[in-house]
């Protein structure tokens, strides 16, 4: 997709890939294979720019066509480079960051006041939580007890310009998390199984406390010269790099 479209953003989505992955395979319900269902549950990707992970997981579903795949992010396509609601699975325009927390706050509000049993799903970034709406967010979320809503920091250690310790880190984010009114797990980011486990404790624990998951991930893991090397953030593949590529992360499976 990043090559046939020459976009960018490629470690930022290889870092959530197997969070997005868990997320629909085990959690995220959607009654009669519907994304507009009424009833679904909600996933509010506000790292949007992370949207490559989570496209071919609708085509799978049968949401996007496969050509709309195969045209990503050519002139005319469907598919933005920035998660925007008119596609099918998603629930917010997330290009501009910060905002996903407090509409993922609405959605279990609006869920609490209805009396369902929607769970609402929401990914941010570790450079994201810079914005201070993010912090509002997340105080509404635990004064009000939302343990419908499960936040997952994407925590790879950088952002656009740099790393996130440099430029506005959050050392003590479990604690901060904590303090708000979660209960907070830490665990490797990329593991299905660890995740899986989190989420499902939480669900059946009925500790009446919304959770927060840092997900301590890879930047642009499974490929060599883009693991942890920041120019990738916006750097496009030209015919070797899209050569090479592939066949590392066929030799990591």
């Amino acid at each position: 997709m990043a090559f046939s479209g020459q976009t960018v953003h490629v470690p930022s989505a290889f870092s959530i890939v197997e969070i997005i992955r868990v997320l629909h395979e085990k959690h995220l319900r959607y009654p009669g294979g519907d994304p507009d269902s009424a009833d679904r549950d909600f996933l509010v990707l506000s790292k949007g720019h992370g949207v490559m992970a989570l496209y071919p997981v609708l085509e799978s579903k049968g949401w996007v066509p496969k050509k709309h795949i195969d045209d990503y992010f050519k002139d005319g396509s469907p598919l933005p480079g920035l998660s925007e609601a008119i596609t099918p699975g998603y629930e917010v325009n997330s290009g501009s960051l910060g905002h996903g927390p407090s509409v993922a706050a609405g959605f279990a509000w609006a869920a609490k006041l209805r009396n369902t049993d929607q769970r609402v799903f929401c990914v941010v970034g570790d450079g994201e939580i810079n914005e201070g709406s993010i912090w509002e967010a997340l105080m509404f979320t635990g004064f009000h007890a939302l343990d419908n809503l499960l936040v997952i920091v994407d925590r790879n250690g950088y952002q656009a310009m740099g790393q996130t310790s440099n430029i506005l880190g959050v050392s003590n984010l479990y604690d901060a998390l904590e303090s708000f009114g979660f209960e907070v797990r830490s665990m490797d980011g990329h593991s299905e199984s660890l995740l899986d486990t989190a989420i499902e404790r939480h669900r059946s624990s009925g500790s009446g406390m919304p959770l927060a998951v840092i997900a301590n991930t890879i930047k642009g893991k499974g490929v060599s010269f883009m693991k942890n090397e920041n120019r990738w953030h916006y750097t496009r593949l030209d015919e070797p790099t899209f050569q090479s590529a592939p066949k590392e992360l066929e030799m990591n499976e």
